[in-house]
């Protein structure tokens, strides 16, 4: 679409529906909200390189074609809209230090042009080994590794932005899991895609909690936080408490229930990364973030609870089942 034609289309008359930009719509956490955010009556666009590449898979988002480090190309996209989804990242863990920044600074300035609130995933690599294991959103925020330090940095801009003017909402949970999130501990730790699960690999040391968020319920918390966009203030920063697992066997418990059969649990190979880290970046990360499974980590929702009465919460099972059919692990007709 050209800028002519969006200008105008943000001109038409008050019955239009509020129009929500989604940056990394292909991505878990995009995609999951921007379908929810189209289940409560938003018009998504979807910025991405080769639309032509992704539009048949989510043919109900208008695609348009622009790269979120092109700053002309994000403010040209978010005319008219009223939410901006900040939910892009360089693909698995390369070049964080040089794209991450630049990228959010693009929609920061594209929400002072249209007038958006901007949405941020949050994780809790902002927190070092310092604040765990119990953290509220005012946990002291002193990473120890590049990625937490750079999230940090993300957030602090942000907040900048607010006071000057951008609505920002953050909404912080565990690690991600669900049929959407093809990239995560669950898909690429616990178990391997596409094929039946016969062992579960266990990253965390024996007996340590650890804190997981399945994504629908993630886009259900977010838009139903933007439902009540008059009441947030101008930085809003939500935990979600997810999924707690409190001593690193319910999450497995779950599969098997699921799955019918007593599984085999092998451990993560954290050796094999240590060893390796030196050369291969993905594991240099991946051996930076092992303290988070080597301590339990938990996050309150109480300002969540506090704000909309509850947190939305799919059973474990049924969370489980789904994310295992989607990643092929399970047929959908087991179980």
């Amino acid at each position: 679409m050209t800028l002519q034609q969006m200008t105008e289309s943000a001109g038409n008359s008050g019955n239009c529906p509020p129009i929500a930009l989604v940056l990394g719509a292909t991505g878990g956490i995009g995609g999951s909200v921007a379908r929810r955010l189209m289940a409560d009556g938003w018009h998504v666009r979807a910025l991405h390189r080769n639309p032509p590449a992704v539009a048949a898979h989510q043919p109900a988002f208008q695609w348009i074609k622009g790269d979120a480090m092109n700053r002309d190309a994000v403010v040209a996209a978010a005319m008219g809209a009223s939410l901006i989804v900040h939910a892009v990242n360089p693909p698995g863990y390369r070049n964080w230090g040089t794209l991450v920044l630049p990228m959010i600074d693009n929609s920061i300035i594209a929400a002072k042009a249209s007038g958006a609130r901007i949405f941020l995933p949050g994780t809790v690599y902002n927190y070092g080994p310092d604040a765990l294991p119990n953290l509220s959103e005012e946990s002291p925020q002193n990473p120890k590794t590049r990625k937490g330090t750079i999230r940090v940095e993300l957030e602090r801009r942000l907040r900048a932005a607010a006071g000057e003017g951008v609505p920002v909402l953050i909404v912080r949970a565990g690690d991600f899991f669900g049929p959407d999130a093809r990239s995560s501990w669950f898909s690429q730790g616990l178990v391997k895609p596409g094929k039946p699960v016969m062992r579960v690999t266990l990253p965390a040391a024996p007996g340590i909690g650890h804190q997981w968020a399945y994504l629908p319920d993630v886009a259900e918390t977010v838009v139903r936080l933007l439902g009540q966009a008059q009441r947030l203030p101008m930085f809003a920063v939500f935990q979600m408490a997810g999924v707690w697992d409190g001593d690193g066997t319910q999450m497995t418990a779950a599969i098997a229930r699921v799955t019918g059969r007593r599984q085999k649990y092998s451990r993560f190979p954290w050796w094999l990364v240590q060893l390796l880290s030196p050369a291969v970046p993905l594991f240099f990360e991946l051996q930076e973030m092992r303290y988070l499974w080597r301590q339990p980590v938990r996050m309150s929702n109480s300002r969540l609870l506090q704000f909309l009465g509850d947190e939305p919460s799919t059973p474990l099972d049924k969370a489980v089942r789904d994310t295992l059919v989607a990643l092929g692990c399970l047929d959908p007709e087991d179980g």
